[in-house]
């Protein structure tokens, strides 16, 4: 008989543990890279900043994050900055939603967007850091930015 994971109202003990102890958290002060996403159904956003390594590998040596959401937004976005802190900024573009949601246990069917705006937080922080290197921008991280700048223009227009 395979064993059950235990969960409450949906949510595994992994992604509780993360909520209640979430990392990374806060700010930093000169980012090298600066995202900031919403999502205008739920009313989450979050604000990720990036301190990326000078010596030329681009790794992302420092990373905290601000959420203001429901426990899935915060454990997505806590149990990401631990996905990636240390990684370079190729590996950590090769994190997906579904990764976010295999590391925390599973998500509620109605919380898988909060792994998504988790991801979306990352790529448009990777964004901002590459505009201001004056870097070529990836097609697929300019069309993730496109959107994310479509999704903050109707949150505005909703106050």
């Amino acid at each position: 008989m395979a064993k059950q994971k235990q969960t409450t109202y949906g949510y595994s003990r992994k992604v509780l543990e993360v909520f209640r102890h979430p990392k990374n958290i806060g700010e930093i002060k000169n980012p090298d890279g600066f995202g900031l996403v919403g999502n205008p159904r739920c009313g989450d956003t979050m604000s990720m900043y990036l301190k990326i390594s000078k010596d030329g590998e681009d790794r992302i040596e420092d990373i905290k994050i601000k959420t203001f959401g429901c426990l899935g937004a915060i454990s997505s976005s806590s149990i990401l900055t631990e996905m990636v802190k240390g990684k370079t900024i190729g590996d950590a573009l090769r994190v997906t939603k579904d990764d976010v949601i295999k590391k925390l246990g599973g998500l509620p069917p109605i919380k898988v967007h909060c792994s998504v705006l988790s991801v979306d937080a990352l790529k448009e922080a990777i964004y901002d850091y590459y505009k201001r290197k004056g870097r070529k921008i990836p097609k697929d991280l300019e069309e993730v930015h496109k959107h994310n700048l479509q999704v903050r223009e109707s949150i505005e227009h909703m106050h």
